[in-house]
């Protein structure tokens, strides 16, 4: 582990939608287990459940829905709701809603059909559920991966109460930075209510780049990426050096298919070498 303190949790967040946040977190997710050797746990707490779609397959992902198997609307509200199998609510086995991708990497997915149940699982009283569902059961592990929706919400909160870390993805586009400011008014107000709590940004990776040179690097892009780089600045954020340069193999990677990805492994490889480094679980970052 990186501190011998249990799991380092980050959550993967942006304000602002479309910035390839559930990419990021999906192929951390992998390249953790794959390449760093370290047991990782994904939860993914946003309602359209792209994370969990990715990571488990479609044919998987339906049948788990069919079966009616726990996910993250029942860790959230504590038991086993009533299904077609279970005649009345029962108490959770949390290990039921946890499913294995491949070996050192699972996952709490989240049921996209059941967008406004978990929005309502969420005790709105007592958003830390998520945090001491962390603290009893997944101490063993080594990484924790918060996949979350782009909104401030119930979820961001009960996100920050369980993550150490907040990595920010971001693409170089009109209005890129847009969400900046409400995330960093966010974490100021859930540092202030909660000031035992550390939680700081490890990062801002800028998503989706072309090559500085390239005639596909717009004035558009290059403005937008001096106002990321300036703003990230202002709040004291670290940018990440290694940008993720478009790549048609990502979401390939994404789903566990690493046959012809051309240079994405590479790509992603040198961005995940600085992330994994300012964890303190390498010596790069």
């Amino acid at each position: 582990m990186a501190n011998g303190g249990g799991p380092v949790c980050v959550s993967v967040i942006n304000m602002k939608g479309g910035v390839g946040k559930t990419t990021v977190a999906a192929l951390l997710a992998r390249h953790a287990a794959l390449q760093e050797d370290l047991d990782v746990l994904a939860i993914d707490i946003d309602p359209q459940a792209n994370l969990s779609q990715a990571l488990m397959g479609e044919s998987r992902y339906l049948r788990f829905m069919d079966e009616e198997s726990p996910s993250i609307v029942e860790v959230f509200k504590g038991y086993q709701t009533p299904t077609s199998r279970n005649l009345s609510p029962t108490p959770l086995n949390i290990e039921d809603a946890v499913h294995q991708v491949m070996y050192n990497l699972e996952i709490i997915p989240s049921r996209f059909d059941f967008s406004d149940n978990l929005i309502n699982a969420i005790n709105r009283d007592d958003p830390r559920v998520l945090a001491r569902a962390i603290a009893g059961n997944f101490q063993e592990k080594d990484l924790i991966l918060i996949d979350c929706a782009p909104t401030e919400s119930i979820f961001t909160q009960a996100a920050y109460h369980a993550s150490r870390y907040i990595l920010v993805p971001v693409k170089p586009e009109f209005l890129a930075t847009i969400g900046f400011p409400l995330l960093n008014q966010s974490l100021a107000g859930f540092r202030n209510s909660n000031t035992g709590h550390r939680i700081d940004v490890i990062g801002v990776v800028i998503n989706d780049t072309y090559d500085y040179q390239s005639s596909d690097w717009t004035p558009e892009k290059r403005k937008s990426l001096e106002e990321i780089q300036s703003e990230s600045r202002q709040n004291g954020w670290f940018v990440f050096r290694n940008r993720l340069s478009y790549s048609r193999g990502f979401p390939k990677m994404m789903r566990g298919d690493y046959s012809r990805p051309g240079e994405a492994p590479r790509i992603f490889r040198r961005f995940a070498d600085e992330f994994f480094g300012r964890l303190g679980f390498s010596e790069d970052g």
